[in-house]
């Protein structure tokens, strides 16, 4: 108890970049290219469980399964080595080294990125039949040149069988992937260049607690505390215990299970009027959740579940009113109150942090200081950036300047305020009802924005459907995760872009290789066919409908907006406010629809524990999150791996 209390007091808190320095490791090449191997293995393990077989949703959380496993692998082996070859052991840079190429690599693999453009990139062809009227209201304004149009190349895409090393088809593939990649990876380099100007202002000074580090930090850490917690063995015990009985009854339907683990909807039990209002109103008791609300502060993780409950005793309350009456199509217009509580977290996001860049500016430019280069590569890598959109958007985009303006405006404001959140509360950010078409769309309707502009914002839907997989709150907790071993940011940095490059062609690759080989229609069940489907069919719906849309959206933008406003309000003026605005948020942006009775699980138990025990009772409790998290995802991966060994479909720990 006293080795994990010593590591809960240093570790899994924000310590200073002094306690890395003398903590520091040696770091050796190979790092780099056991990281690089096992990246490759892990984006085509990410790309045919989900891909192919959509087994595991291993890049839809926060924290990312597959990673965590392998170096849940890694540590084990490491355990080895120390007792039988000292001399070949890792040390914790080195692990972490391998823990964040491997991550990176997970980005691009994962569930809202790449495997998003190749559910995108061939569907207006392959859906655009005459009888759909596509090709009449939209086809001319989508940029020609980012999709796939060659019916010979598409077709053995989407039927299978083959493998796609032709290289007549490969040309045809290159130069819409090469056009992406400059896009996407321009968006990451600024993405990385804004976490170096925000990282000593939320690590030093704020001291964020960046939650979703900790169990990695803890895993590598030289003393081996985690691994000697009888409380982490047995929350790794528990959850393996769950998820390994469900995994039985899947494959042998004869075997027990617990239902209510998963997705057990009690929206079955409200047939009648009103209650019926409620609609899907699922629980789930995700072990490995439970472990992430206790990580998070009580109040957040109380307030995502309290207005999740909320939101659908409103839904109710509406069918009594009569508020969701057709005329009103669209109540309780959650799209539109997602968007405006997201906007508004940023916007204060952006005002609270106005010092910090203003400080940044100066020291890049002004007299020599030890961190004037890194400021200086961080404002020069925006303008790079900046210029670069700019000529994307004159020579291939072509939307207006200030629809151009807004769109990467909202992205990046987005961008900021999901990294703040992981860093701050470490809570799930699938915001899928907030992205910048849907704003603007609201906003301006497609009187203020015609068809070509809002034609090319549904071309890069793709991107910004939810954001689960989004580089830079990962590279932001890549880079707290240097500073407790004294990496410099600009070395992490570094490793960062160039792990990324080489991670687009890997997924290109193994999107191409899975998606030809079993056809993305034919056997791919786990193929993004609906994100074309988002992007242009939902196109068309605004293009055909904007006249029934229902006006009274901006109310509950604003809506939106000014309950966030008001919550931050009443949070700084009276102590101890239980209500956090980002739980409200989180409840009513799709984010925690999945998680809301984990999460009152998991802040249950620590309230209890809190108030029973004390701080004693919350350390003991940490281990024991911890281990429902590594448990959960340890027996999720295993079952994926049986998945890809015996091609079979298995237990899903989520979803």
């Amino acid at each position: 108890m006293k080795g994990w209390t010593e590591l809960q007091e240093g570790q899994l808190s924000a310590m200073s970049v002094q306690e890395g320095h003398r903590r520091r490791a040696v770091f050796r090449p190979r790092a780099l290219l056991i990281g690089l191997g096992l990246m490759t293995l892990n984006i085509f393990w990410i790309t045919t469980i989900e891909v192919r077989w959509y087994t595991l949703d291993v890049t839809s959380l926060p924290i990312f399964i597959t990673p965590v496993f392998t170096l849940f692998v890694l540590t084990l082996l490491n355990l080895g080595l120390a007792r039988w070859r000292p001399v070949w052991r890792f040390s914790a840079v080195e692990l972490l080294t391998i823990y964040i190429i491997i991550v990176t690599g997970a980005v691009f693999a994962g569930h809202d990125m790449l495997q998003n453009l190749f559910g995108a990139i061939g569907h207006a062809q392959r859906y655009g039949t005459p009888e759909s009227g596509w090709r009449e209201r939209f086809f001319a304004y989508i940029p020609r040149e980012l999709f796939i149009w060659d019916e010979t190349v598409l077709r053995p895409y989407y039927d299978g069988g083959v493998l796609p090393y032709r290289l007549d088809w490969l040309v045809v593939w290159a130069k819409p992937l090469m056009l992406w990649a400059g896009l996407i990876l321009t968006l990451t380099m600024m993405c990385l260049c804004l976490n170096f100007l925000v990282l000593k202002q939320w690590t030093q000074w704020e001291r964020l607690t960046f939650p979703l580090i900790q169990l990695p930090l803890a895993m590598v850490e030289p003393s081996g505390a985690l691994w000697q917690s009888r409380a982490m063995w047995m929350g790794f015990s528990t959850a393996m215990a769950i998820s390994g009985l469900n995994g039985l009854h899947v494959l042998f339907p004869s075997l027990p299970h617990i239902e209510w683990i998963k997705l057990y909807d009690l929206g079955q039990y409200f047939t009648t009027r009103p209650w019926s209002a409620v609609g899907s109103f699922r629980i789930s008791a995700y072990p490995f959740a439970i472990g992430l609300a206790y990580l998070m502060p009580p109040d957040l993780a109380f307030s995502s579940w309290f207005f999740f409950f909320a939101r659908k005793v409103f839904q109710v309350f509406g069918a009594v009113m009569g508020w969701d009456a057709a005329e009103n199509r669209g109540f309780p217009f959650l799209n539109e109150q997602a968007a405006g509580a997201w906007l508004m977290l940023g916007i204060l996001l952006l005002w609270s942090a106005r010092a910090t860049f203003r400080e940044a500016w100066h020291l890049a430019w002004g007299a020599a200081h030890p961190e004037r280069l890194l400021y200086r590569l961080s404002w020069l890598g925006l303008g790079a950036g900046v210029g670069v959109l700019v000529l994307y958007n004159l020579f291939l985009l072509q939307m207006d300047a200030w629809v151009a303006l807004l769109f990467f405006g909202i992205y990046f404001l987005l961008a900021l305020t999901i990294t703040r959140v992981r860093a701050e509360l470490g809570a799930p950010h699938e915001i899928y009802f907030v992205n910048p078409q849907r704003i603007l769309f609201d906003v301006f309707t497609l009187r203020g924005l015609g068809v070509e502009n809002l034609t090319v914002l549904q071309s890069l839907y793709w991107f910004n459907r939810g954001y689960r997989c989004h580089p830079m709150p990962n590279q932001l907790e890549a880079l707290r995760m240097g500073q407790q071993y004294a990496l410099s940011p600009l070395q992490m940095g570094l490793l960062i872009l160039g792990v990324s490059v080489l991670a687009f062609v890997i997924v290109c690759w193994a999107n191409l290789h899975v998606t030809y080989l079993y056809g993305a229609e034919a056997k791919c069940s786990g193929f993004k066919n609906w994100v074309g489907s988002e992007s242009f069919g939902r196109l068309n719906t605004w293009l055909v409908e904007e006249p029934f849309r229902n006006p009274n959206r901006w109310y509950y933008l604003f809506g939106g907006a000014l309950m966030v406003l008001g919550l931050r309000t009443l949070r700084n003026a009276f102590a101890g406010f239980p209500f956090h605005p980002t739980g409200y948020a989180l409840g009513v942006s799709y984010a925690v629809d999945y998680f809301w009775f984990a999460f009152f699980l998991g802040w249950c138990l620590k309230v209890i524990l809190m108030r029973l025990g004390g701080l004693r009772a919350h350390r003991f409790g940490l281990p024991f999150a911890l281990g429902l998290i590594l448990g959960d995802f340890t027996m999720g991966s295993l079952w994926s791996l049986i998945t890809l060994l015996f091609q079979v479909p298995t237990y899903r720990i989520y979803i």
